[in-house]
């Protein structure tokens, strides 16, 4: 029995290119995109430019105009950046994160400050709670099993902080003993 070898393919595969995308096929990525994650303008412009850098421009033109395909999904009501700020600052809230770390996710997610204003303020009105829920999560304070070392203080005040809680909030709930109950500041 003769056995032949396929000679025209020689060692590993070359990976296969992306074809470059043009103006349908970056709106079908786009609302692929905005079916499967909650996000924002901001987030759905960052995604497609960086398709764009991966896979090239074939349509008509310079480029496509992300800005405009992002609004008009906003306008459409596929994205809702108030609504995803609401929902991300709320559970950062319920993790225990404060108002500073809030800000610095809708940052990062492109929120504009028109729509993060009221939910940062949401937020710094959350701040205490968001305090003690952190503080139980880590088991600080009150929720520690025992009076702490002072070094050991340090390292947890500095966590609240990285948290995004104000320091006066870190530093009241760190100086309470474990079983200790502690009353809304004022």
């Amino acid at each position: 029995m003769a056995v032949s070898f396929n000679k025209s393919r020689s060692g590993p595969r070359e990976p296969r290119q992306p074809k470059p995308l043009d103006a349908e096929a970056l709106n079908r990525l786009a609302l692929h995109y905005v079916g499967k994650y909650a996000t924002t303008r901001g987030k759905l412009s960052d995604y497609l430019r960086r398709k764009l850098r991966e896979r090239g421009w074939a349509g008509d033109g310079a480029g496509p105009d992300i800005i405009a395909l992002a609004e008009r999904f906003s306008a459409l009501g596929y994205i809702d950046d108030r609504a995803f700020a609401e929902m991300r600052a709320e559970s950062l809230g319920r993790r225990g994160y404060g108002v500073r770390r809030v800000s610095q996710a809708l940052t990062v997610a492109g929120i504009t400050e028109e729509d993060a204003a009221p939910v940062r303020a949401a937020a710094q009105e959350r701040g205490w709670e968001s305090a003690l829920a952190y503080a139980r999560r880590k088991r600080i304070g009150p929720w520690g099993e025992i009076a702490i070392d002072p070094a050991r203080r340090e390292k947890q005040l500095a966590a609240m902080i990285r948290a995004g809680h104000p320091f006066d909030h870190a530093r009241r709930i760190i100086s309470a003993l474990p079983g200790e109950t502690l009353d809304v500041p004022e």
